[in-house]
């Protein structure tokens, strides 16, 4: 008989973690979001593939309550000279309003200014020779603005740019 009874509760035990992976994010608790919010804004390609996923199809993820509205790259261009930095600007954008709205953008501020560095980095990866090496140095300059002149949206003084 344990035999019997063994296989069955095994069974359940495999069965409920796939289960729960094939659960869209519809049916993800909210309470989550912190972790969700992380997963998003880390500095691998993963993580902006899956926020890129996610921002694709956002209804899905609505009872989340992302802000994912975006100026791009606020002030500066979001192709300057032809490389195409606006998605980048956009999931910085991303992090900077949700973090800013959890009340945790200062923790936070770091690692989202690198992940858009990283961002920037990998559009670069795409060129070689001399046109790589001016994407990069555009890329340095866009990180070296937010490092140094982004703030949280609502507290932007006046003339400085609110992200990117």
């Amino acid at each position: 008989m344990r035999h019997r009874t063994a296989l069955p509760l095994a069974a359940a035990a495999l069965a409920l973690p796939a289960g729960l992976l094939l659960a869209g994010p519809a049916s993800a608790a909210p309470a989550d979001k912190p972790q969700v919010l992380s997963s998003w804004t880390q500095t691998s390609a993963s993580s902006y593939n899956a926020w890129a996923s996610a921002r694709a199809n956002q209804g899905a993820w609505s009872a989340y309550g992302f802000d994912w509205s975006t100026d791009y790259c606020s002030s500066s261009p979001d192709n300057p000279f032809g490389f195409p930095f606006a998605s980048s600007c956009a999931r910085h954008d991303f992090g900077y309003r949700n973090y800013k709205a959890a009340g945790t953008f200062s923790a936070h501020k770091s690692r989202l200014d690198s992940a858009f560095y990283e961002d920037l980095k990998r559009v670069c990866a795409q060129y070689s020779g001399a046109t790589r090496t001016s994407c990069n140095s555009t890329a340095w300059t866009y990180y070296q603005a937010v490092s140094v002149f982004g703030v949280a949206p609502a507290k932007a003084p006046a003339g400085l740019a609110a992200g990117v």
